[in-house]
C-alpha cells in the first residue's frame, strides 16, 4: 500500500476548505493533517504537522500565498512541503512570482476535485489514481475539433493569427499542464519556434484572440462550456487564466 501523502490545507472559505478536508479525507492515500484560514496558522500548523504537501489559496486575510511561500523558503522551517496555489485571480505575474518562491503547481478556480488529486498525486511520483485508469490522451484531431468548436461559439474567427496560437496553447497545456506555470518562459517560445515569430508577438495575438471574443459578446457560451457562471461582459479574463481553464475542461471531458 502506498505511503499516505501528509496534507495541510490553507483556505479563508470555509465552506470551501470544509469541502476539501471532506474530499481529500476521503482518500486512502491521503491523510488531512489540519485544515486553517490564513497563512500565520498556517505557519505554526506546518511547524506542529510536518506535512509532505500543502494546498493554500492565494488571497487571504491579513496576508496572502506569495507571503506564506516566501516565509517557508526561510530558515524559519525546516523543509517546504510540496505546494499547489489555488486562485480565482489568474495573472500571469503572480502565477511566475508563485512558481518562482516554490509552488509546483498553481490552479485557477473554479477547479475540478479530481485534477487538484491528480496534481497532488503527480508532485510525489504518482501519476495514475488509484481508483480509476488513467486516461488516454485525446487524438489531436479531435482535441482541434473540441477547441475549434468552442472558438466558433465564443466568436473567435479563424482568420486571426490569436486563433491558432491559441488552440496550440490550450493542447500543448491539456498534453503537459505544468506548462501553464511557465507561459512566457516556455508555452510562448514553443509555439512562436515552428511559426518563425517570437514569443512577444503570440502572447499579443492571443492577447488579441480573447479580446475578440469579449468585444462579441458571446460570454454566455463560454460560461455554458465550462459550466459555471465565471465571467461577464466587463470580466476579461488574462491569457494564462483562459488557457488554464479551457485545458483543465478538456481534461475534465477526457477522464470522464
Amino acid at each position: 500500500m502506498e505511503e499516505r501523502i501528509r496534507l495541510l490545507i490553507v483556505e479563508d472559505n470555509e465552506e470551501f476548505r470544509d469541502m476539501l478536508e471532506k474530499y481529500f479525507g476521503a482518500k486512502d492515500d491521503v491523510e488531512v493533517v489540519g485544515a486553517c484560514g490564513n497563512p500565520d496558522e498556517a505557519a505554526a500548523m506546518i511547524k506542529l504537522t510536518a506535512p509532505d504537501a500543502l494546498i493554500s489559496d492565494m488571497i487571504m486575510p491579513h496576508s496572502d500565498g506569495l507571503s506564506l511561500l516566501e516565509r517557508l523558503g526561510t530558515s524559519e522551517f525546516d523543509a517546504m512541503p510540496a505546494t499547489i496555489i489555488i486562485s480565482a485571480a489568474g495573472s500571469e505575474k503572480m502565477i511566475k512570482q508563485a512558481c518562482e518562491l516554490g509552488a509546483k503547481y498553481y490552479m485557477v478556480k473554479p477547479l475540478s476535485n479530481d485534477i487538484l488529486y491528480q496534481r497532488l498525486r503527480g508532485m510525489f511520483g504518482r501519476d495514475t489514481l488509484p481508483s480509476r485508469r488513467k486516461p488516454k490522451p485525446a487524438p489531436n484531431k479531435s482535441l482541434d475539433e473540441k477547441i475549434s468548436a468552442v472558438f466558433l461559439s465564443i466568436g473567435i474567427p479563424p482568420n486571426i493569427k490569436g486563433y491558432y496560437f491559441l488552440r496550440e496553447a490550450i493542447k500543448m497545456v491539456v498534453n503537459d499542464p505544468e506548462l501553464i506555470s511557465a507561459i512566457t518562459k516556455k508555452l510562448y517560445p514553443r509555439i512562436a519556434v515552428p511559426h518563425g515569430t517570437s514569443a512577444s508577438r503570440v502572447e499579443r495575438a492571443i492577447r488579441h484572440a480573447i479580446d475578440v471574443a469579449w468585444s462579441r459578446g458571446r460570454i454566455e457560451n463560454i460560461n455554458s462550456f465550462l459550466g459555471y457562471k465565471i465571467y461577464t461582459s466587463n470580466d476579461k479574463p488574462t491569457n494564462g487564466e483562459f488557457i488554464a481553464l479551457m485545458a483543465d475542461k478538456l481534461l475534465i471531458d477526457i477522464s470522464a
